[in-house]
């Protein structure tokens, strides 16, 4: 298992690179992942399971102590990003899915791979964890309802549809992770170095499937596409932190709300995307899951190198 372990940790520094040539080799034989959309919700339902193993009731316990702190962040989670992504798909002329892809991005909750980059930014690690984990859980109300209202100019959106997928792809294995590490805590232990390597061989595998059943409408508007994934995402890192300050947070709570509201699930948008609007919605979350681990390791990095003493914390 530390064998695993080593290749995990290899694996994730390599991610973006690793999901960048995935996604060539899909474009350049897309016929080779024909049929395969099927198993996205499939994957993205075992990368969840992960998640839920690796959450402890001591997680939830922020919401407690710092109830304040956890209100503005997932409330910062749930409007900005919405908020960001709306106002990108009126000002850029996208087709109508991926202008619905955008959104599905805009209206998910926050991306796993957030809490590693809190922890590398130095920011409020506990804050960040409670933030995902909420998130996740309250996703299949907020997130139907969000995309409901911003993007049914674009498409017919059936609210309850999203919700019956959020909860067997998202809440379901969560909830089933979580029960797994309360009550088979030793065999859970076992298996979690293994949980890194999985989701980067899942997500990179959605992004080849997304990539390929979509190849002619990234060949279409892939420009546009990437700019507005990256527009999106800086604002939302550049907006989170703003929120955080305007109310008075830490320096490492500002980190946190930055990183966790920039960072989306960006796989459950690609399969929600597949699943009820069509290979080109999925789009965006397939770019997304790339550009995200960039930019966020990228000021993860920056602020690595900024450490907040305890004195100071909060003025940066």
């Amino acid at each position: 298992m530390q064998r695993v372990q080593a290749v995990g940790d290899v694996v994730g520094r390599w991610f973006p690179v690793i999901v960048l040539a995935a996604g060539a080799v899909a474009l350049a034989v897309p016929g080779v992942f024909t049929g395969w959309s099927s198993a996205v919700p499939w994957l993205l339902a075992l990368i969840m399971l992960g998640m839920g193993m690796t959450l402890r009731p001591v997680d939830f316990g922020y919401i407690v102590r710092r109830p304040a702190a956890f209100a503005i962040g997932l409330g910062a989670q749930y409007v900005v990003m919405p908020a960001v992504g709306w106002l990108l798909t009126v000002l850029v002329d996208l087709p109508p899915e991926i202008a619905v892809g955008v959104i599905l991005v805009a209206c998910a909750p926050g991306g796993t791979a957030s809490n590693v980059m809190v922890f590398l930014a130095r920011g409020d690690v506990a804050l960040s964890v409670a933030m995902t984990s909420v998130s996740t859980l309250v996703a299949p109300i907020v997130t139907p309802l969000l995309v409901l209202l911003l993007a049914g100019q674009y498409l017919p959106v059936s609210a309850g549809s999203l919700f019956l997928s959020i909860v067997q792809i998202v809440l379901i294995p969560v909830v089933l992770g979580f029960l797994l590490r309360r009550y088979a805590g030793g065999v859970v232990d076992r298996v979690t170095p293994a949980l890194p390597l999985a989701s980067v061989v899942g997500i990179t595998v959605v992004v080849m499937i997304v990539v390929a059943g979509s190849a002619d409408a990234l060949f279409t508007a892939g420009l546009a596409i990437v700019g507005v994934v990256v527009v999106h995402n800086l604002a939302g890192l550049a907006l989170g932190y703003a929120v955080a300050r305007a109310f008075g947070l830490d320096a490492t709570a500002r980190r946190a709300v930055s990183i966790e509201v920039g960072m989306q699930n960006s796989g459950l948008a690609a399969t929600l995307g597949t699943v009820h609007f069509g290979p080109a919605a999925a789009l965006p979350g397939a770019v997304f899951s790339v550009w995200h681990n960039v930019s966020g390791a990228a000021l993860a990095s920056y602020w690595s190198k900024r450490p907040v003493p305890a004195t100071t914390a909060v003025r940066e």
